[in-house]
């Protein structure tokens, strides 16, 4: 099992990053990827950016939606698989809006990820570079999605930051 976690800001390029490195994985074991989603269609112009990254991964991916219980599908892994989940921060903001205890979700998540026989890239946002959030939910949001990466990145084997569609690896401290 090899664990990366990939961040970066909006349309940075680390979502196509992950992929690519999931797909050459794959086709250098004979394998077809396997794309975890966290994205719900609540409105149109969701749907429609569902949409269009379903049509840039292609038809050699096998989907799981897991907006919500994305420790479980994390755990139906299995070592011969390579996988990508898409998106951390997505994962986030549904658990928020279920008013589900981050707290327990966190930690069921960490664990599965760290039991997790298959190589998976994990792609999150960076939010914490930007405008302090006018309300106290986008303050909570950010907030939590800052531990939420510090947590896995803590778990990860390695941690790459994505920005231009150009990438770095991060150290530990």
């Amino acid at each position: 099992m090899t664990l990366s976690l990939v961040l970066g800001g909006a349309r940075s390029g680390k979502s196509g990053y992950a992929q690519r490195q999931a797909e050459q994985a794959a086709e250098a074991a004979g394998l077809s990827p396997v794309f975890i989603a966290t994205a719900e269609a609540f409105d149109d112009e969701m749907r429609d950016r569902i949409a269009r990254h379903q049509a840039e991964r292609g038809q050699g991916w096998r989907q799981i939606e897991a907006p919500l219980d994305l420790a479980e599908a994390v755990r139906a892994l299995s070592a011969e698989d390579v996988a990508v989940v898409d998106c951390l921060t997505l994962w986030l903001s549904n658990q928020m809006l279920a008013e589900r205890d981050l707290a327990p979700a966190v930690d069921e998540l960490a664990a599965a990820l760290t039991a997790c026989p298959a190589r998976l890239w994990v792609v999150s946002n960076e939010v914490g570079w930007s405008l302090v959030p006018d309300n106290p939910l986008g303050r909570r949001f950010r907030d939590e999605a800052g531990r939420l990466n510090q947590r896995i990145a803590a778990l990860a084997d390695e941690t790459w930051l994505i920005a231009a569609g150009m990438g770095l690896p991060l150290q530990r401290l």
